[in-house]
Protein backbone atom coordinates (compact mmCIF):
# COMPACT_ATOMS: atom_id res chain seq x y z
CA UNK A 1 0.00 0.00 0.00
CA UNK A 2 2.61 2.03 0.46
CA UNK A 3 4.42 1.80 -2.53
CA UNK A 4 1.51 2.54 -4.20
CA UNK A 5 0.76 5.55 -2.25
CA UNK A 6 4.15 7.09 -3.15
CA UNK A 7 3.63 6.47 -6.87
CA UNK A 8 0.24 8.06 -6.44
CA UNK A 9 1.73 10.94 -4.93
CA UNK A 10 4.67 11.04 -7.73
CA UNK A 11 2.08 11.10 -10.51
CA UNK A 12 0.09 13.71 -8.58
CA UNK A 13 3.02 15.52 -8.05
CA UNK A 14 4.24 15.32 -12.19
CA UNK A 15 0.20 16.45 -12.85
CA UNK A 16 0.86 19.45 -11.12
CA UNK A 17 3.99 20.35 -12.44
CA UNK A 18 2.76 19.94 -15.62
CA UNK A 19 -0.35 21.66 -15.22
CA UNK A 20 1.53 24.82 -13.70
CA UNK A 21 3.60 24.86 -16.76
CA UNK A 22 0.71 24.76 -19.33
CA UNK A 23 -1.02 28.03 -17.34
CA UNK A 24 2.45 29.53 -17.50
CA UNK A 25 2.69 29.16 -21.26
CA UNK A 26 -0.85 30.49 -21.45
CA UNK A 27 -0.35 33.21 -19.25
CA UNK A 28 2.60 34.34 -21.92
CA UNK A 29 0.23 33.51 -24.81
CA UNK A 30 -2.09 36.40 -23.59
CA UNK A 31 0.44 38.91 -22.14
CA UNK A 32 3.26 38.89 -25.40
CA UNK A 33 4.13 42.17 -23.44
CA UNK A 34 6.04 40.16 -20.41
CA UNK A 35 8.64 39.10 -22.80
CA UNK A 36 10.29 42.45 -23.43
CA UNK A 37 9.67 43.67 -19.78
CA UNK A 38 11.42 39.78 -18.74
CA UNK A 39 14.35 41.29 -20.62
CA UNK A 40 14.44 44.26 -19.45
CA UNK A 41 14.33 43.05 -15.87
CA UNK A 42 17.48 40.71 -16.98
CA UNK A 43 19.48 43.25 -18.05
CA UNK A 44 18.78 46.07 -15.13
CA UNK A 45 19.73 43.41 -12.63
CA UNK A 46 22.89 41.93 -14.43
CA UNK A 47 24.16 45.93 -15.24
CA UNK A 48 23.23 46.93 -11.65
CA UNK A 49 24.97 43.73 -9.81
CA UNK A 50 27.99 44.28 -11.90
CA UNK A 51 27.96 48.13 -11.39
CA UNK A 52 26.03 49.42 -8.30
CA UNK A 53 26.26 52.72 -9.70
CA UNK A 54 23.43 51.90 -12.10
CA UNK A 55 20.71 52.17 -9.47
CA UNK A 56 20.79 55.72 -9.62
CA UNK A 57 17.71 57.70 -10.75
CA UNK A 58 19.50 59.94 -13.40
CA UNK A 59 20.34 56.38 -15.29
CA UNK A 60 16.71 56.36 -15.47
CA UNK A 61 17.01 59.97 -16.93
CA UNK A 62 18.99 59.27 -18.97
CA UNK A 63 17.14 56.51 -20.87
CA UNK A 64 13.91 58.43 -20.72
CA UNK A 65 15.89 61.09 -23.01
CA UNK A 66 17.65 58.81 -25.17
CA UNK A 67 14.30 56.77 -25.74
CA UNK A 68 12.27 59.83 -26.85
CA UNK A 69 13.51 60.41 -30.66
CA UNK A 70 13.52 56.43 -30.95
CA UNK A 71 10.47 56.17 -29.25
CA UNK A 72 8.66 58.25 -31.87
CA UNK A 73 10.31 56.41 -34.81
CA UNK A 74 8.85 52.77 -33.35
CA UNK A 75 5.32 54.29 -33.00
CA UNK A 76 5.26 55.11 -36.51
CA UNK A 77 6.63 51.62 -37.49
CA UNK A 78 4.41 49.73 -35.32
CA UNK A 79 1.30 51.22 -36.84
CA UNK A 80 2.72 50.45 -40.45
CA UNK A 81 3.85 47.08 -39.30
CA UNK A 82 0.37 46.51 -38.00
CA UNK A 83 -1.26 47.24 -41.21
CA UNK A 84 1.22 44.69 -42.83
CA UNK A 85 3.41 46.86 -44.05
CA UNK A 86 6.97 47.74 -43.39
CA UNK A 87 8.81 50.86 -43.45
CA UNK A 88 12.75 52.41 -43.42
CA UNK A 89 12.47 55.69 -44.64
CA UNK A 90 11.28 57.43 -41.66
CA UNK A 91 15.24 58.93 -40.87
CA UNK A 92 15.42 60.25 -44.20
CA UNK A 93 11.69 61.75 -43.52
CA UNK A 94 12.70 62.85 -40.43
CA UNK A 95 16.00 64.80 -41.31
CA UNK A 96 14.84 66.16 -44.72
CA UNK A 97 12.24 67.58 -42.37
CA UNK A 98 14.28 69.20 -39.48
CA UNK A 99 16.80 70.49 -41.45
CA UNK A 100 14.64 72.02 -44.40
CA UNK A 101 12.10 73.47 -41.25
CA UNK A 102 15.55 75.00 -39.65
CA UNK A 103 17.17 76.23 -42.60
CA UNK A 104 13.51 77.92 -43.52
CA UNK A 105 13.36 79.35 -40.17
CA UNK A 106 16.66 80.25 -39.44
CA UNK A 107 16.68 81.90 -42.56
CA UNK A 108 13.33 84.00 -42.90
CA UNK A 109 11.49 83.48 -39.50
CA UNK A 110 14.14 83.60 -36.80
CA UNK A 111 11.27 84.81 -34.32
CA UNK A 112 8.88 82.26 -34.76
CA UNK A 113 7.82 80.29 -31.76
CA UNK A 114 8.33 76.52 -30.92
CA UNK A 115 4.37 75.49 -31.76
CA UNK A 116 4.30 76.65 -35.36
CA UNK A 117 7.69 75.11 -35.88
CA UNK A 118 6.63 71.74 -34.60
CA UNK A 119 3.44 72.04 -36.69
CA UNK A 120 5.56 73.42 -39.49
CA UNK A 121 7.89 69.25 -38.99
CA UNK A 122 4.20 67.24 -38.91
CA UNK A 123 2.80 68.88 -41.93
CA UNK A 124 6.44 68.29 -43.78
CA UNK A 125 6.46 64.54 -42.52
CA UNK A 126 2.75 64.06 -43.04
CA UNK A 127 3.10 64.73 -46.65
CA UNK A 128 6.25 63.03 -47.00
CA UNK A 129 4.14 60.01 -45.34
CA UNK A 130 1.28 60.03 -48.22
CA UNK A 131 4.27 60.06 -50.72
CA UNK A 132 4.97 56.76 -49.40
CA UNK A 133 1.48 55.63 -49.11
CA UNK A 134 0.56 56.98 -52.72
CA UNK A 135 3.63 54.80 -54.30
CA UNK A 136 2.57 51.89 -52.53
CA UNK A 137 -0.83 51.88 -54.04
CA UNK A 138 -0.07 52.87 -56.93
CA UNK A 139 3.22 50.48 -57.69
CA UNK A 140 1.61 47.30 -55.84
CA UNK A 141 4.76 46.88 -54.58
CA UNK A 142 6.16 45.77 -51.26
CA UNK A 143 6.40 48.29 -49.03
CA UNK A 144 9.94 47.54 -47.78
CA UNK A 145 10.79 48.56 -51.16
CA UNK A 146 9.00 51.04 -51.92
CA UNK A 147 10.30 52.74 -48.63
CA UNK A 148 13.64 51.72 -49.40
CA UNK A 149 13.61 54.02 -52.52
CA UNK A 150 12.17 56.68 -51.25
CA UNK A 151 14.69 56.59 -47.89
CA UNK A 152 17.67 57.18 -50.65
CA UNK A 153 15.46 59.75 -52.65
CA UNK A 154 14.73 61.82 -49.84
CA UNK A 155 18.29 61.73 -48.58
CA UNK A 156 19.68 62.61 -51.50
CA UNK A 157 17.03 65.39 -52.51
CA UNK A 158 18.12 67.26 -49.22
CA UNK A 159 21.98 66.85 -49.90
CA UNK A 160 21.70 67.73 -53.27
CA UNK A 161 19.04 70.27 -53.29
CA UNK A 162 18.87 71.82 -49.80
CA UNK A 163 22.30 71.75 -48.51
CA UNK A 164 24.99 69.80 -46.40
CA UNK A 165 26.55 72.29 -44.12
CA UNK A 166 25.33 72.34 -40.12
CA UNK A 167 23.09 75.08 -38.61
CA UNK A 168 24.82 75.85 -35.06
CA UNK A 169 22.34 78.39 -34.68
CA UNK A 170 18.89 77.54 -34.68
CA UNK A 171 15.96 79.55 -33.81
CA UNK A 172 15.74 80.55 -29.98
CA UNK A 173 12.30 78.79 -29.55
CA UNK A 174 13.74 75.64 -30.72
CA UNK A 175 16.75 75.92 -28.33
CA UNK A 176 14.74 77.04 -25.16
CA UNK A 177 12.11 74.25 -25.40
CA UNK A 178 15.12 71.79 -25.57
CA UNK A 179 16.41 73.19 -22.29
CA UNK A 180 12.77 72.92 -20.60
CA UNK A 181 13.19 70.45 -17.75
CA UNK A 182 10.55 68.54 -15.98
CA UNK A 183 12.91 67.52 -12.98
CA UNK A 184 16.44 68.60 -11.93
CA UNK A 185 18.59 65.84 -9.80
CA UNK A 186 22.21 65.61 -8.33
CA UNK A 187 24.03 62.29 -9.10
CA UNK A 188 26.95 60.69 -6.95
CA UNK A 189 29.41 62.98 -8.60
CA UNK A 190 28.07 65.97 -7.67
CA UNK A 191 26.67 67.26 -11.68
CA UNK A 192 23.23 67.69 -12.40
CA UNK A 193 21.29 65.26 -14.00
CA UNK A 194 17.66 66.83 -15.78
CA UNK A 195 14.55 65.20 -17.25
CA UNK A 196 13.80 67.47 -20.12
CA UNK A 197 10.02 68.02 -21.51
CA UNK A 198 10.40 66.69 -24.41
CA UNK A 199 9.62 63.52 -22.99
CA UNK A 200 5.92 64.81 -22.50
CA UNK A 201 5.57 64.85 -26.04
CA UNK A 202 6.63 60.75 -26.65
CA UNK A 203 4.22 59.96 -23.94
CA UNK A 204 0.89 61.92 -25.82
CA UNK A 205 2.71 60.06 -29.23
CA UNK A 206 2.05 56.67 -27.29
CA UNK A 207 -1.91 57.69 -25.67
CA UNK A 208 -2.61 58.59 -29.24
CA UNK A 209 -1.51 55.70 -31.05
CA UNK A 210 -2.85 53.93 -28.29
CA UNK A 211 -6.26 55.73 -28.65
CA UNK A 212 -6.08 55.19 -32.70
CA UNK A 213 -5.21 51.33 -32.52
CA UNK A 214 -7.57 50.46 -29.84
CA UNK A 215 -10.84 52.67 -29.84
CA UNK A 216 -11.12 53.78 -33.41
CA UNK A 217 -12.82 51.89 -36.58
CA UNK A 218 -9.09 52.75 -38.53
CA UNK A 219 -7.54 50.87 -35.44
CA UNK A 220 -9.56 47.96 -36.80
CA UNK A 221 -8.92 48.34 -40.24
CA UNK A 222 -5.63 48.64 -39.45
CA UNK A 223 -5.42 45.18 -37.89
CA UNK A 224 -7.90 43.52 -40.41
CA UNK A 225 -5.66 44.69 -42.96
CA UNK A 226 -2.65 43.43 -41.42
CA UNK A 227 -3.84 40.17 -40.84
CA UNK A 228 -5.33 39.10 -44.29
CA UNK A 229 -6.29 42.40 -46.91
CA UNK A 230 -8.78 40.23 -48.72
CA UNK A 231 -11.04 39.06 -45.52
CA UNK A 232 -11.02 42.95 -44.75
CA UNK A 233 -11.87 44.38 -48.12
CA UNK A 234 -15.14 41.67 -47.64
CA UNK A 235 -15.47 43.07 -44.36
CA UNK A 236 -16.06 46.73 -46.02
CA UNK A 237 -12.42 48.65 -44.81
CA UNK A 238 -10.62 50.09 -47.61
CA UNK A 239 -7.32 48.97 -47.85
CA UNK A 240 -5.40 51.53 -49.99
CA UNK A 241 -7.26 54.09 -47.74
CA UNK A 242 -5.72 52.28 -44.57
CA UNK A 243 -2.42 52.22 -46.17
CA UNK A 244 -1.98 55.83 -46.70
CA UNK A 245 -3.35 56.98 -43.53
CA UNK A 246 -0.50 54.20 -41.59
CA UNK A 247 2.50 55.77 -43.81
CA UNK A 248 0.74 59.55 -43.28
CA UNK A 249 0.88 59.02 -39.95
CA UNK A 250 4.44 57.60 -39.76
CA UNK A 251 5.52 60.37 -41.53
CA UNK A 252 3.71 62.79 -39.12
CA UNK A 253 5.67 61.24 -36.00
CA UNK A 254 8.71 61.31 -37.95
CA UNK A 255 8.54 64.93 -38.45
CA UNK A 256 8.00 65.81 -35.24
CA UNK A 257 11.20 63.39 -34.00
CA UNK A 258 13.14 65.30 -36.57
CA UNK A 259 12.60 68.90 -35.01
CA UNK A 260 12.52 67.33 -31.42
CA UNK A 261 16.19 65.94 -32.00
CA UNK A 262 17.30 69.90 -33.25
CA UNK A 263 15.87 71.16 -30.33
CA UNK A 264 17.73 68.39 -27.89
CA UNK A 265 20.96 68.07 -29.45
CA UNK A 266 20.89 72.26 -30.46
CA UNK A 267 21.86 71.87 -33.95
CA UNK A 268 20.90 70.73 -37.78
CA UNK A 269 23.17 68.07 -39.07
CA UNK A 270 21.86 66.65 -42.57
CA UNK A 271 23.74 63.78 -42.05
CA UNK A 272 21.98 62.41 -38.31
CA UNK A 273 19.81 59.80 -37.76
CA UNK A 274 20.73 57.42 -40.89
CA UNK A 275 21.38 53.96 -39.97
CA UNK A 276 19.24 53.66 -36.87
CA UNK A 277 16.43 52.08 -38.96
CA UNK A 278 17.27 48.64 -37.98
CA UNK A 279 17.73 48.96 -33.83
CA UNK A 280 13.71 50.86 -34.31
CA UNK A 281 12.40 48.11 -36.31
CA UNK A 282 14.27 45.41 -33.49
CA UNK A 283 12.44 47.79 -30.80
CA UNK A 284 9.03 47.17 -32.24
CA UNK A 285 9.52 43.30 -32.74
CA UNK A 286 10.88 42.99 -29.62
CA UNK A 287 7.92 44.51 -28.11
CA UNK A 288 5.52 41.75 -29.99
CA UNK A 289 4.59 42.99 -33.51
CA UNK A 290 5.03 40.57 -35.76
CA UNK A 291 6.62 41.33 -39.27
CA UNK A 292 3.69 39.93 -40.97
CA UNK A 293 1.59 42.01 -40.17
CA UNK A 294 -1.83 42.56 -37.97
CA UNK A 295 -0.42 42.49 -34.25
CA UNK A 296 1.72 44.42 -31.76
CA UNK A 297 0.85 46.91 -29.43
CA UNK A 298 2.03 50.38 -27.72
CA UNK A 299 2.82 48.92 -24.35
CA UNK A 300 4.75 46.48 -25.86
CA UNK A 301 6.61 49.15 -28.71
CA UNK A 302 8.01 51.10 -25.73
CA UNK A 303 9.45 47.87 -23.61
CA UNK A 304 11.16 47.43 -26.93
CA UNK A 305 12.34 51.07 -27.46
CA UNK A 306 13.60 51.03 -23.93
CA UNK A 307 15.27 47.85 -23.94
CA UNK A 308 17.06 48.50 -26.93
CA UNK A 309 18.05 51.77 -25.34
CA UNK A 310 19.41 49.78 -22.43
CA UNK A 311 21.87 48.13 -24.89
CA UNK A 312 22.96 50.89 -26.91
CA UNK A 313 23.55 53.26 -23.31
CA UNK A 314 23.94 51.17 -20.41
CA UNK A 315 26.29 48.00 -21.02
CA UNK A 316 28.95 50.04 -21.24
CA UNK A 317 28.97 50.49 -17.38
CA UNK A 318 30.23 46.99 -17.31
CA UNK A 319 32.44 47.25 -19.14
CA UNK A 320 30.94 45.76 -22.42
CA UNK A 321 32.85 47.10 -25.42
CA UNK A 322 30.37 48.82 -27.94
CA UNK A 323 30.95 46.22 -30.88
CA UNK A 324 29.60 43.59 -28.70
CA UNK A 325 26.15 45.26 -28.13
CA UNK A 326 24.90 44.94 -31.72
CA UNK A 327 25.75 40.66 -31.12
CA UNK A 328 23.55 40.90 -28.06
CA UNK A 329 20.68 43.34 -29.47
CA UNK A 330 20.90 40.28 -32.23
CA UNK A 331 20.86 37.48 -30.02
CA UNK A 332 17.55 39.34 -28.26
CA UNK A 333 15.93 39.81 -31.38
CA UNK A 334 16.71 35.49 -32.30
CA UNK A 335 15.32 35.31 -28.98
CA UNK A 336 11.96 37.15 -29.32
CA UNK A 337 11.53 35.38 -32.64
CA UNK A 338 11.59 31.80 -31.15
CA UNK A 339 9.07 32.95 -28.29
CA UNK A 340 6.86 34.26 -30.54
CA UNK A 341 6.96 31.77 -33.08
CA UNK A 342 5.93 29.58 -29.81
CA UNK A 343 3.12 31.86 -29.06
CA UNK A 344 1.92 31.47 -32.37
CA UNK A 345 1.76 28.19 -32.40
CA UNK A 346 -0.30 27.91 -29.28
CA UNK A 347 -2.40 30.06 -29.85
CA UNK A 348 -3.33 27.81 -33.59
Amino acid sequence: MTAISDTNTKTMDISDSANVYQKLQQWLVNHPIMFPLLLIIIVCLVVGTIAPSFWQMANVFDILRASVIRGLFALGVLVVLAAGGLEVSFTSVAALVMYSVTMLVTNYMPELGFFPIMVMGAIGGTLLGVVNGLLVNTLKAPSLIVTIGTQYAFRGFLLTFIGTALFMNIPASMEQFGQITLVTLTNDAGFEVKLPAYVLVLLAAALLTWFILNHTLMGRAIYATGGNPDIAERLGFKVPQVQLFVFAYAGFLAGIAGILHVSSNRLANPFDLAGTELAVIAAVVLGGARITGGSGSVGGTMLGVILITLVSNVLILVGIPSTWQTAILGSFILIAGLFFCFTDKKQA
